[in-house]
């Protein structure tokens, strides 16, 4: 009988009630034993919703609770080093939700606390876009379907235009959010999986609505652009352009296109891949083996590598810190109008 793995659960957002916990709960031998949230109400309520036995007071509670040996971090990323950083101190396997960290010296921080401790699983929760056809996108670059790759186009432009009533999202309050810009990390940990890292990064961004009010109506600056270009060079030898915008309505389907010397691959999401090579006129679509075909597995593929039977591969704590690293770049090249190396020394 494998001994239970008992899970506190720090952070119930939307991401932890729709996949870390019914998941968890989902796979044999696995308890979620203890929850806590940003208020008694809130952790009550979702303990009740999902049959969680116990809530916490603090966090701390749950890091100290010898009852429990994984940890599951689901609150913004301004929490997400020092309850890592704690984690692991108290010898718990940890699930971190996404993005990894503020900013690169955070990312660093756990990743070197995670080298500490090889007993211990540290994940990341992965970027969801790519899963259905990372494999194909792989497979087909491996076998020279576009020769050589010359340059990467992504285009992250939701059809909305810009909202100047609305108020501050987290994701664009600088104090709960950090670096992190728009979908930005979760595209270029897409083109990690795909064609590897940038060397050199140049962005100019803008933000138009300078002041939103938060959930308190208490008016705040916005520090995060709502509209950025990025221009990296990859070190495959390709040139990539990224444009993440929440400005653009009207502006055509979010894409990756891959541009080769003889071929070229294009994403638009879901399972939705076409492509075409020298001679031909059009882009067609490209079927996704069912061998081939990916999806979300992070709850199973934690549970498995703390009892030893794989590996973290979505995603470990080393490419998560590659996308902090180009994600701080990005916001040196916007301060400084200059272009940024990487990695970071």
């Amino acid at each position: 009988m494998t001994n239970p793995i008992r899970v506190g659960i720090i952070g119930a957002g939307a991401n932890t009630r729709k996949h870390h916990i019914p998941k968890l709960q989902a796979i044999d031998g696995v308890e979620v034993v203890s929850l806590v949230n940003r208020s008694r109400e809130s952790s009550q309520r979702v303990a009740d919703e999902f049959g969680i036995p116990a809530i916490a007071g603090s966090w701390q509670e749950i890091i100290d609770n010898d009852e429990i040996n994984a940890i599951v971090i689901g609150t913004w990323p301004y929490m997400h080093c020092q309850l890592t950083m704690a984690a692991l101190a108290a010898e718990k396997h940890v699930m971190c939700e996404a993005r990894m960290a503020m900013n690169a010296s955070e990312a660093q921080l756990m990743r070197e606390a995670s080298r500490a401790k090889p007993h211990l699983i540290t994940q990341i929760v992965p970027s969801p876009f790519s899963l259905g056809v990372d494999k194909t996108i792989k497979r087909l670059i491996a076998e020279g379907y576009l020769g050589d790759l010359l340059a990467v186009e992504v285009r992250a432009r939701p059809d909305s235009f810009l909202d100047r009533e609305g108020a501050l999202h987290w994701r664009y309050n600088f104090d709960l959010s950090g670096l992190n810009i728009m979908s930005m990390g979760i595209w270029y940990e897409a083109l990690l999986r795909w064609v590897g890292e940038a060397t050199n990064v140049m962005a100019k961004g803008k933000t138009f609505v300078k002041m939103r009010p938060d959930a308190e109506g208490i008016m705040r600056s916005v520090r995060i652009p709502e509209h950025i270009d990025i221009l990296a060079d990859l070190a495959c030898g390709a040139q990539a352009h990224i444009q993440i915008s929440s400005v653009t309505g009207l502006g055509g389907v979010t894409e990756a296109i891959l541009f080769g010397s003889d071929g070229t691959l294009r994403f638009t999401g879901g399972n939705n891949l076409s492509g075409g090579r020298r001679g031909d006129t059009a882009l067609t679509p490209i079927p996704i083996p069912a061998e081939e075909q990916g999806g979300w597995r992070v709850e199973e593929e934690f549970i498995s590598a703390i009892r030893g039977q794989e590996a973290i591969t979505h995603t470990n704590f080393e490419d998560g810190v590659k996308y902090m690293e180009f994600t701080e770049a990005v916001t040196l090249s916007l301060q400084s109008g200059q272009g940024v190396s990487l990695p970071l020394l």
